[in-house]
């Protein structure tokens, strides 16, 4: 019987994924979390983004992906009746997402929109062009 941990589901969960936590935490706060949307104009993109302003928010296309970058930095202090700290919190991290949108979208197509936390993306579906085999002979003598 598993005993109930006052800093998750179970004390040995806790134990045992304690060095990896630091990977998935974000995402485990609502950060980036996506949802893709397939529609008649292309993929429309909604990610989460609680807490992070605008100006901390990068979006890059290379080599046919698309990455979004964030940064939050997050000071949660409480004082009690006297100015004496009774919890001090904070929190500061960089999270990333890539997506393979292919080498035929270019950066001037994505529309992007930031609101309440949220970013909205808008990439343009590209039909991919039939690879052409080029056909090469080796020359017979004789």
């Amino acid at each position: 019987m598993l005993m109930p941990s006052i800093f998750g589901e179970s004390l040995l969960d806790d134990f045992f994924r304690f060095p990896f936590e630091s990977y998935d935490r974000g995402y485990r706060n609502g950060y980036m979390s996506t949802d893709i949307k397939d529609t008649d104009q292309g993929y429309e993109l909604t990610m989460n983004m609680p807490g992070v302003k605008k100006e901390d928010v990068k979006a890059e296309l290379k080599d046919g992906y698309l990455t979004i970058q964030a940064s939050t930095n997050q000071n949660r202090d409480e004082k009690d009746n006297e100015g004496n700290y009774i919890r001090r919190e904070r929190y500061s991290g960089t999270f990333s997402r890539s997506f393979y949108v292919g080498e035929e979208v270019k950066q001037e197509e994505i529309k992007a929109k930031f609101e309440d936390g949220t970013l909205k993306l808008l990439v343009p579906k590209k039909e991919e062009k039939p690879a052409v085999e080029d056909k090469k002979y080796i020359s017979i003598e004789g």
